[in-house]
């Protein structure tokens, strides 16, 4: 997979999503935000939260706190922390324990919407997520009786199935070509965007997506479904929690 320009700044984690440390040149820096040439921190994006870590120079370490996307991609420093001079060389360490259960939550989404999309065929409304902590709301007209237990059983044996996931990159008309490749229930991917970031949980689930998850679907744990509530005419919010 060919590494990903956002301005001036390569995207190492979209084609190595297992990279945590790295080194970086500091192009510019301010308070306010830090650019550099190459980063594995992820921005944030379709309901994921921006990655946090740190920073070390000459003995120094500057916290990063989030991600902002402009014309550059900004590492948001820690207020009061120090900031690297222009031209600086930075280690920087991405908070693994951070990303990887981000990884393993927005993966264990990913299943969510294709178990419910299989088997209700409801399209996916909106969505967020916290470490090991999600919500997901679906277009459901009615709840069947036993919905909330027979979503968590089936999303569960997914899991046990070890499905592998795999991520690749494909000509937008290629990538719109797959049947169902937008979960959503409008397409969110702009127009502008020529190349698609596609995530296919093998056998359950394809979709355009430009986060970050685990290898397979085992490496999420376990899906509890922990309430399912109505959010108006026609639209439920599934809330789950992942656990080892």
């Amino acid at each position: 997979m060919t590494t990903e320009l956002h301005g001036r700044t390569e995207r190492l984690e979209l084609s190595d999503q297992s990279l945590r440390d790295f080194e970086a040149v500091v192009l510019d820096a301010t308070p306010e935000g830090i650019v550099v040439n190459r980063s594995a921190f992820y921005p944030g994006g379709g309901g994921q939260p921006a990655d946090h870590g740190v920073l070390v120079w000459q003995g120094v370490e500057t916290r990063v706190v989030g991600v902002r996307k402009g014309d550059d991609l900004q590492l948001i420093p820690a207020e009061g922390d120090p900031i690297p001079p222009v031209g600086t060389v930075v280690r920087a360490a991405v908070a693994d324990e951070r990303r990887s259960a981000l990884m393993r939550t927005h993966s264990g989404l990913h299943v969510l919407c294709g178990v419910v999309f299989r088997d209700f065929r409801c399209p996916v409304t909106g969505g967020n997520m916290e470490p090991l902590t999600a919500r997901m709301d679906f277009n459901l007209p009615e709840v069947p009786p036993g919905f909330k237990e027979a979503v968590e059983d089936a999303c569960n044996a997914e899991i046990l199935a070890d499905r592998r996931i795999d991520v690749r990159v494909l000509p937008r008309d290629e990538a719109f070509a797959i049947p169902d490749i937008i979960r959503t229930a409008t397409n969110l991917v702009p127009p502008e965007v020529r190349d698609v970031r596609i995530v296919d949980i093998v056998g359950l689930d394809t979709q355009a997506d430009g986060g970050t998850h685990v290898a397979s679907t085992k490496q999420i744990g376990r899906i509890k479904v922990t309430k399912v509530e109505s959010k108006g005419r026609g639209f439920r919010r599934l809330r789950i929690a992942i656990s080892d």
